[in-house]
């Protein structure tokens, strides 16, 4: 059995119960447990995204590759059948990207962290607890073991915003604890009314005596339980429930007088369960990406947020939202999902444009880039709403690329606030004389965000603007002119980034008087050279060479896309059928 995502996911844990163990005074050894920890997890992402073959199917598992499942809880219900949750992980070309960003972005974060000298022993216990949790998420492929990840990572984060923030950091903390843990209710109604509705086909076949425990069960087992299944030939007592999002995908694995069983008929305020479940999971992860309406939680933690934890935020955090949209909410309810298309597509481009314009009236650079995020993961909703190969392509492709150009964004906004105290975008002038080379990489990284070609973030998002184009011939199910309207939002996009430019960089040299005083003007050191480089250099990669991302998420989507249509557009057809 391959270790290595188990490894991915609890090296930082063992870092944790390393540095638990050491003294507080002892804080370069800490920092450097979490540094390393931090490098052994970049080097199995990156080994991992090597050995991933994107062509390949491995371990019974279709898609899913380096596959650990094991039976982790397990009891008998008597008449209710068996109740089963497994430590169920792997990963496919959904997550590999993902699991890259997390690892590279880490490393980062801990380097961005080493000046740090508030409480560092809990600062770097949470840090590398978020760690583990982001990483957990982007391998679980169990519900509820990717529901705790998820869960959990709410505590570390809640933490190192309240403590080690700024002075509203106790408000910008319950704000986003109080809007991630709604979110998380509602995922939480929706994964119990998919427990009781799903079986494991190939742990009830052991139940029933067809497969010897330990056994792999071959196809003609599995469909034979299947069919079984739904003529109801299959005792209560034999049924074993289950929390795979695999096996939650496949409708033939749904029990037939179950709530949410595509032919269930069950009606909930005019709509059929099946939506509402939808719509459900859709709001709690459109919290975390975040989208319009609700993400107002996102600017006032990222103003609070020490830079580090800004840069964990928006490059990784973020993308748990857009990963849960497009790992559990379509391929489970993709019914809902062809239904809902232009809701989400809206939403989409509704973040697109409002964070837009919110972003050129801000004042606070740091809140200028925050804006910017609500704005680009707008992208993120457009592309997945499109259904076309190209939109999720260029969604998972976003969700890469912002978090490699987000992290250098808010880790050049740190540069400055190190100096002066203060992000205010008109209390500087003439940046560029004092400070050359962190010109340099505000230039890369703000051309970058906007879309410039030779960045990443012209592939990803050319990609969601061709996929959302083409939606009305390939899917029928966007208009054209919903992606017409965002392409306004590359432009604004433009303005708010270029003004920023001007007003902070270019002239005279000049800072505003009262930040004098404290205020040491001095260009990158090699600390922020280490930070910056990498990441100037992956977003240069990535837009010049995007094959080296696409061929291993490309097979993955084409067969996600045509899945997920063909079976939204069949279950739709029931589901209305039913309700006549």
């Amino acid at each position: 059995m391959d270790f290595i995502l188990s490894s991915l996911i609890f090296t930082p844990l063992l870092a944790a119960l390393v540095i638990l163990l050491l003294p507080v005074r002892l804080q370069k050894p800490i920092k450097a447990v979490t540094l390393l920890a931090a490098l052994v997890q970049m080097g199995l992402a990156i080994l991992l995204y090597f050995r991933f073959d994107g062509a390949t199917v491995a371990n019974g598992q279709t898609g899913y590759q380096f596959v650990q499942q094991l039976n982790w809880i397990g009891f008998s219900l008597g008449s209710l059948g068996r109740f089963q949750i497994d430590y169920f992980v792997g990963v496919d070309g959904v997550s590999i990207s993902l699991v890259l960003l997390t690892g590279l972005v880490g490393v980062i974060g801990v380097i961005s962290s080493w000046n740090i000298t508030k409480n560092v022993k809990g600062y770097f216990l949470l840090y590398l607890l978020l760690l583990t949790s982001v990483m957990g998420c982007f391998l679980a492929l169990d519900f509820f073991l990717f529901y705790l990840f998820f869960e959990f990572m709410l505590l570390p984060m809640y933490f190192l915003i309240g403590i080690w923030g700024g002075p509203k950091r106790e408000y910008a903390a319950i704000k986003f604890f109080i809007y991630t843990l709604v979110g998380s209710l509602f995922i939480l109604i929706v994964m119990i009314g998919l427990y009781t509705s799903v079986i494991d086909p190939a742990a009830t076949a052991v139940e029933m005596g067809l497969l010897e425990r330990g056994q792999t069960a071959s196809t003609e087992v599995l469909t034979q339980v299947q069919q079984m299944l739904q003529r109801n030939q299959i005792s209560n007592y034999n049924l074993v429930r289950t929390f795979s999002i695999p096996a939650m995908m496949e409708p033939a694995n749904f029990i037939p007088d179950s709530l949410l069983h595509v032919l269930s008929g069950s009606v909930l305020w005019n709509l059929p369960l099946r939506f509402i479940a939808f719509l459900l999971l859709f709001a709690g992860f459109a919290i975390k990406v975040p989208s319009v309406p609700v993400h107002t939680w996102l600017p006032d933690a990222h103003v609070e947020a020490p830079t580090p934890i800004s840069v964990l935020l928006a490059a990784i955090l973020l993308k748990v939202g857009g990963y849960g949209l497009i790992r559990i909410v379509y391929p489970i309810f993709p019914d809902a999902g062809t239904y809902f298309s232009i809701l989400v597509g809206g939403l989409g481009v509704l973040s697109i444009i409002y964070g837009a314009m919110n972003a050129l009236a801000m004042k606070d650079l740091k809140k200028l880039i925050a804006y910017s995020s609500v704005s680009h993961m707008g992208f993120v909703l457009l592309g997945l709403a499109s259904l076309t190969n190209e939109g999720v392509n260029g969604a998972i492709y976003m969700m890469f690329s912002h978090g490699i150009i987000s992290a250098m964004l808010f880790l050049v906004v740190g540069v400055i606030y190190d100096r002066a105290h203060d992000r205010m975008i008109h209390n500087f002038r003439g940046l560029a004389n004092a400070m050359p080379a962190y010109t340099a990489f505000v230039v890369i990284a703000f051309f970058a965000s906007l879309g410039m070609p030779g960045f990443s973030g012209f592939i990803s998002e050319l990609l969601v603007l061709v996929g959302g184009f083409g939606a009305p011939e390939a899917t029928g199910l966007l208009p054209r002119w919903l992606t017409v309207v965002a392409v306004f939002g590359l432009l604004l996009s433009a303005a708010y980034y270029l003004w920023a430019l001007q007003r902070m960089f270019f002239g005279k040299f000049w800072i505003f008087p009262e930040l004098r005083p404290n205020a040491l003007i001095t260009d990158l050191n090699t600390r922020e050279y280490l930070m910056l480089v990498p990441l100037a250099v992956l977003a240069l990669v990535f837009g010049i060479f995007p094959h080296l991302l696409l061929d291993k998420i490309g097979l993955t989507v084409n067969g996600y896309t045509e899945m997920v249509l063909l079976r939204g557009q069949e279950q739709l057809g029931l589901i209305l059928s039913t309700l006549k």
